[in-house]
């Protein structure tokens, strides 16, 4: 499904974008999409490696002692 969004850009911002789809043979839509999902990507890594790090320092602090994975997940909201 494609929802479709306005924006509204000052003249400068609306040149470059069309200058770097221009440049990349690609639409101004595509261009803005594939930076937003790069964007979420490094969002999502952050988010993980952030988890992972409750994770270790839960292990290192001897705190999952008793503890299923299960429960470990579930108090993380995974």
């Amino acid at each position: 499904m494609t929802v479709r969004k306005n924006f509204i850009f000052d003249e400068e911002t609306a040149e470059h974008l069309k200058k770097i789809a221009e440049k990349e043979g690609k639409t101004q839509s595509q261009v803005v999409r594939e930076l937003i999902e790069s964007k979420y990507r490094e969002y999502s890594v952050e988010e993980k490696l952030a988890a992972l790090d409750r994770i270790v320092g839960s292990v290192k602090s001897g705190s999952l002692v008793g503890k299923s994975v299960q429960s470990i997940k579930a108090s993380m909201d995974i």
